[in-house]
């Protein structure tokens, strides 16, 4: 498994401090299995300002769509939930991982060697990374 430095382009305006309002860091993007158009998504979003940061929409240009969901245990069967939207706290990190919270990454433009994803605050751009995509 292969592990990405952190890629970060900030399109936010700055804050107070030196450093960027929301990093995404251990991005790991899985190429989807052979014949399936859905793949995952995994990273650690840090918000580094005192208030927190709504993401609410996250899209990417290889992908026709990119969905955040939930797995949960209900009545002992594992499901997934889609999220209308996940919350970074102030000063704290935010977790996408198998069997927890991930990113669902549908209808693939064809083979992928990397992809840009693109966090959303409502209308505004956040933060827009790229990530090579691993078998």
């Amino acid at each position: 498994m292969r592990r990405l430095a952190p890629i970060v382009l900030l399109l936010v305006a700055a804050c107070s401090s030196n450093e960027a309002p929301l990093v995404a860091t251990d991005v790991l993007i899985k190429a989807p299995p052979p014949g399936m158009t859905v793949s995952a998504g995994y990273l650690s979003l840090r918000n580094n300002t005192a208030e927190p940061i709504r993401i609410t929409r996250i899209s990417s240009p290889q992908f026709g769509s990119v969905g955040m969901h939930e797995t949960v245990l209900k009545d002992g069967v594992s499901r997934m939930i889609a999220l209308d939207e996940v919350t970074v706290p102030a000063g704290q990190s935010v977790r996408f991982e198998p069997g927890a919270r991930h990113l669902m990454l549908m209808r693939p433009a064809g083979e992928l060697a990397t992809a840009s994803l693109e966090f959303y605050s409502g209308p505004d751009l956040l933060l827009a990374i790229d990530a090579v995509v691993t078998r």
